[in-house]
């Protein structure tokens, strides 16, 4: 990927295309430089995958894209790990926002 500006919009497509993610939920934590992002990725490619797995898989997905951002996390999870949490919480679950004071990374402007 050329050096772009990295967006919500063009990680959840990458997400989508490059991993079949049935549900992907990205949040710029930067306050809108795009320099840190969670995530929330939901696809079948998980099935059978411990954590560390996951995670090497969307890493390799998103390889050029991470290089050039300061901070990523992501939850994975299968379709069915998915759809147990959501009945569990009402919906209520999204991407990991450990770190952060109102969802946004502490110290950042703009």
């Amino acid at each position: 990927m050329a050096s772009t500006s990295i967006t919500e919009a063009s990680l959840t497509a990458a997400l989508k295309d490059r991993l079949k993610a049935t549900h992907v939920e990205v949040t710029d934590m930067s306050g809108g430089c795009g320099q840190s992002f969670t995530s929330l990725i939901v696809s079948p490619d998980f099935v059978g995958k411990n954590s560390l797995k996951r995670h090497r898989l969307v890493n390799a997905a998103l390889k050029d894209e991470i290089a050039q951002i300061h901070a990523w996390s992501a939850k994975c999870q299968t379709p069915d790990e998915y759809a147990k949490e959501q009945a569990a919480t009402g919906g209520n679950d999204g991407p990991p926002m450990d770190g952060t004071v109102g969802g946004k990374v502490d110290g950042t402007t703009q």
